[in-house]
């Protein structure tokens, strides 16, 4: 297994679709770098949020988890709350082979403002826009910048395609749509 470089990944996304809509190239000027990078893609984060609220001072349940904990918003300039979260979609949409495993780290440029972005690998067939959960980890409140850089994708191929891909067992985050909640699927 290794790391896939900046040539298979415009293959992949040019010939297969595995990245949509694809920037071949790391946009940076006067943004949020995003776009195709040596090892990498850093994809955006686009223009809608779940803000994290507890005004309704329930208890955060992944097996049932309230709703109206969010706030939705929808512009160019999301703030994050001090010491609380925020649920983004990407911009992009990824259609992973299915011998192809992803990991996806935080970009430095937000790090360095205390914001930590945790994304759930890209399990072999999965596809669909990616949720993204960005914590703001200062007491003071922070800016995410829509349709800019958010995280970096780093692809991993394996020697063979796995036996049972996310496709294939029906993944319950399979072609999501927007941001999706947790969900547990009934027994």
């Amino acid at each position: 297994m290794g790391i896939k470089s900046d040539r298979w990944i415009r293959t992949m996304a040019q010939e297969h679709g595995m990245i949509s809509p694809f920037e071949e190239k790391l946009v940076c000027k006067g943004k949020i770098s995003y776009g195709l990078s040596s090892y990498g893609y850093d994809l955006r984060v686009s223009n809608r949020f779940k803000i994290f609220t507890n005004v309704n001072n329930t208890v955060v349940d992944p097996k049932a988890f309230d709703a109206n904990s969010f706030i939705d918003f929808e512009g160019d300039i999301c703030t994050v709350p001090p010491n609380s979260f925020a649920l983004a979609t990407s911009v992009e949409y990824f259609k992973i082979p299915d011998n192809v495993i992803t990991i996806c780290l935080g970009k430095s440029t937000y790090a360095r403002c205390g914001i930590i972005v945790n994304v759930t690998p890209f399990e072999p067939g999965w596809e669909g826009f990616v949720t993204l959960e960005i914590s703001n980890t200062t007491p003071l409140p922070c800016r995410i910048y829509a349709n800019e850089g958010l995280c970096q994708v780093l692809f991993f191929e394996g020697d063979e395609a796995c036996e049972t891909t996310y496709r294939s067992r029906e993944g319950k985050y399979q072609a999501q749509t927007g941001i999706v909640l947790p969900r547990i699927l009934e027994a």
